[in-house]
């Protein structure tokens, strides 16, 4: 299975392809970013947006899409702007028809770390670790859209069916512990019981 992960921007947006190699091995196919510029309009941004991914889905041609989902941080305009840029994405993805798989950071930290407040750093060097690349992937952007791709290779690693799209997004309020910390064996048995669900 190759999944592209995305993590949408409106100036940046973090991409990363991996391949599942039967079902343990992950293996990194490709990452990096597209880039827009705040000299061009809305709508120049948009469609550099969605040109430049459709050049990513037709070089790698993913089975699936992971992205990250929209979450409301402390300034509007960054809501706004992160929301349209994923608009634009959502509608290239359903233009290639690609199955899409929404996560949010606290699921991906746990599915990587098995710790919802795991900080930038852990996840980036989690993202190494785990497709054995020699250095962190840059931007921060591709590493986090990395993560994401990975995400969902773990959230359906044990399942032959896809899990739904929130597998991972209601793990922490449905099994909160004291210490917010999870093993991987944790992890997986939970992810177990709710694809049988």
């Amino acid at each position: 299975m190759i999944v592209l992960g995305i993590d949408p921007g409106i100036e940046t947006t973090g991409w990363g392809v991996v391949k599942s190699i039967e079902r343990e091995k992950i293996i990194p196919v490709s990452y990096g970013a597209i880039l827009t510029t705040s000299k061009e309009s809305l709508i120049e941004r948009l469609q550099s947006i969605n040109k430049q991914l459709q050049e990513v889905i037709n070089k790698y041609k993913p089975n699936v899409v992971a992205i990250e989902q929209l979450f409301f941080l402390k300034r509007a305009a960054t809501v706004a702007q992160v929301g349209q840029a994923r608009g634009a994405i959502v509608l290239t993805i359903a233009q290639n028809k690609l199955p899409l798989y929404e996560y949010n950071p606290r699921s991906v930290k746990i599915s990587l770390t098995g710790y919802g407040s795991a900080d930038k750093q852990q996840m980036q060097r989690m993202v190494q670790s785990a497709l054995g690349l020699k250095e962190i992937p840059r931007p921060d952007d591709a590493a986090d859209a990395l993560a994401m791709a990975i995400c969902h290779l773990n959230s359906t690693k044990y399942n032959s069916n896809a899990l739904p799209k929130d597998a991972l997004n209601n793990l922490y309020k449905k099994n909160r512990t004291q210490s917010d910390r999870f093993s991987e064996k944790q992890i997986l048995e939970i992810l177990k019981k709710r694809s049988k669900q």
